[in-house]
């Protein structure tokens, strides 16, 4: 296979043991069929519900507001006192008690409580993404090497979880709360499930610095701070598609309610067949250029939604925007999480993936999701009809903005690097 050829040319570690990738697999799997059983479809979910897109825009934001709150304290935990596959055990139990309660609520006069209950859910379940590339990292021979094909059963669960949303609910998908029960089931069999994984302790020592501490000191190289930067400065605009998606491809493209989870899912195909062949690109094109590659897929994308509609090549160009995905998400968020890898020390490794989530799903997230909801209002006339073109010239704009200072400014050399850890 190509990318094993590459793969050989670029690292000299031993090959990944089979089970160690079956359990890993597993665990990618699961943790993305329980954030896709519910995510894709909330925003419409809540504007079905009566919601207005300014509260449905809040509520999206606590996925990301939990990850600004959380995400480095679990990291510190992480790496200094409490071992990874516990501490997401604990947090997924947990998780599944609030996912349940907030299938409980649902109509505005209930927006508080559902506030807060999904606040309280994304604090548990955001610490968990950076834990599960830990516990990865941490059990394979090369990271640039092995991850991808470990972090591809994440994109096969998020697309299992939205294709079942239609035959389990149909056009409920939408409307009722049987995602949110979907993933409260997932969560209590990962959280059980987590307990089964390969050890991973804490590997910071007494006396050692605070691992948060010594991960901002990353910030002192000055690419990885361009990347850093530029990461959360893209995340901004990346989060229009997650927030607002669904809605545009239900009252822009048509797309029937029960088909939104199979037609995102499309978009989850793309980079189930891209990911095993990041290694290729990294070794051709090297960081800077994969990194970049992805930035610019994501604008395109934008732009082509702006274009795209219901019907005939319109509709095409929607389908083409979704199909993207593929290269948006592996070819940013997964090599960046693998850029991270090779640049932490092996100490503040779960920190170091805890910072750079704060970042990228914490803080941008937030504020995209919340100028996502804010802008969906003020392009939506007084019929309630929205102008998804200018909705989507937005976002196009803000990631050509984040493109050109990350091509300027980002330095690194385009040389892989090998992560050799104990399992």
């Amino acid at each position: 296979m190509v990318t094993e050829i590459a793969a050989a040319k670029i690292t000299s570690a031993p090959p990944l043991d089979l089970l160690t990738r079956l359990r890993l697999s597993i665990l990618m799997l699961l943790q993305f069929a329980v954030w896709g059983a519910w995510f894709v479809v909330f925003f419409p979910y809540l504007i079905n519900n009566n919601f207005t897109p300014a509260q449905a825009g809040s509520l999206i934001g606590n996925m990301a507001l939990g990850a600004i709150l959380s995400t480095m304290v679990a990291g510190y935990v992480a790496d200094r006192y409490f071992s990874s596959q516990n501490l997401m055990g604990v947090l997924h139990l947990l998780g599944a008690g609030l996912l349940a309660l907030m299938a409980q609520y649902q109509s505005p006069d209930q927006y508080w409580p559902l506030f807060a209950a999904s606040l309280a859910y994304a604090l548990l379940y955001n610490p968990t993404l950076a834990l599960a590339n830990s516990i990865a990292f941490t059990h394979v021979p090369d990271a640039t090497r092995d991850f991808p094909g470990i972090r591809v059963l994440g994109t096969v669960g998020w697309i299992a979880a939205g294709v079942s949303l239609g035959y389990l609910f149909g056009e409920e998908a939408t409307k009722g709360n049987g995602p949110l029960l979907l993933a409260a089931a997932l969560s209590a069999v990962l959280g059980v499930y987590s307990f089964t994984l390969p050890k991973t302790p804490p590997l910071g020592r007494a006396g050692d610095a605070i691992p948060f501490v010594k991960a901002l000191g990353l910030f002192r190289d000055p690419s990885f701070a361009v990347f850093f930067l530029v990461s959360f400065g893209i995340t901004i605009v990346l989060a229009f598609y997650y927030t607002t998606t669904g809605a545009f491809l239900e009252s822009g493209a048509k797309v029937p309610g029960d088909r939104i989870g199979s037609t995102m899912a499309i978009g989850q195909v793309a980079e189930l067949i891209l990911l095993p062949f990041l290694p290729l690109f990294l070794y051709r094109l090297g960081m800077k250029w994969v990194l970049a590659l992805g930035m610019f897929c994501w604008g395109l994308r934008y732009l082509l939604f702006a274009f795209g509609g219901p019907e005939g090549l319109a509709f095409a160009l929607v389908i083409v925007g979704v199909a993207l995905h593929g290269i948006c998400f592996d070819f940013f968020f997964a090599a960046g999480f693998i850029h991270v890898d090779n640049q932490a020390p092996r100490d503040i490794r779960a920190s170091g993936q805890a910072l750079f989530s704060f970042l990228t799903y914490g803080v941008g997230m937030w504020l995209g999701n919340l100028t996502a909801g804010y802008l969906q209002g003020v392009y939506t006339d007084s019929s309630g009809v929205v102008n998804w073109q200018q909705f989507w010239l937005v976002p196009s704009i803000g990631v050509l903005v984040a493109l050109v200072i990350f091509v300027l400014f980002f330095r690194l050399q385009p040389a892989p690097a090998t992560t050799t850890t104990e399992s």
